[in-house]
């Protein structure tokens, strides 16, 4: 189950609410801030406008690739651990707008973890140390430390142990 806290709406749906839960002027800065960055080659000045900027938490050496999607109301409830590859047009959420209610949720991204290109994460979730995450996948629960997960729904494909596994199979093979 994702963590997520629940804002119930009257009247026209959440999103006809959206500035009374964020204030304008910080969605259009984050709005410039995030689209800077989704152009710029440069993995470190990404880095640094996120973090001075979105006030989102940024491990050394973490990189996101071209077109990443960061959430624009909510950024700061991102985290992201140390030398973690984000990949191409992936986005990741930190809110919904829905009819009736809005939802938050803080989501933790460990480190050393690898996120294919177009993927989405959802608010509310964890992935942990050292997990994969296959392009193309929708994270809609915690990913476990050190699981191959993909799909949409995402399933787990691989244990940590089963892929600690395969990889002294691979190194067995290679000598």
């Amino acid at each position: 189950m994702r963590r997520t806290t629940r804002y119930p709406v009257t009247g026209a749906n959440s999103l006809w609410h959206v500035y009374k839960t964020v204030p304008f002027w910080k969605v259009v800065r984050n709005f410039i801030v995030i689209q800077l960055a989704r152009y710029t080659p440069f993995l470190s000045m990404k880095n640094w406008l996120y973090r001075t900027f979105l006030g989102m938490k940024v491990g050394d050496q973490t990189s996101f690739a071209l077109m990443v999607m960061l959430d624009v109301m909510f950024p700061e409830k991102i985290s992201v651990g140390r030398n973690t590859v984000i990949g191409y047009n992936t986005t990741i959420l930190a809110h919904e707008y829905l009819i009736k209610e809005y939802r938050l949720g803080e989501v933790k991204i460990g480190s050393e973890v690898m996120i294919g290109a177009n993927s989405t994460i959802l608010p509310g979730v964890e992935i942990g140390d050292g997990a994969i995450v296959s392009a193309g996948t929708l994270v809609h629960k915690d990913v476990p430390p050190g699981c191959f997960v993909g799909g949409n729904p995402m399933q787990i494909i691989y244990t940590k142990e089963q892929v600690q596994r395969r990889i002294l199979k691979e190194e067995d093979q290679g000598n």
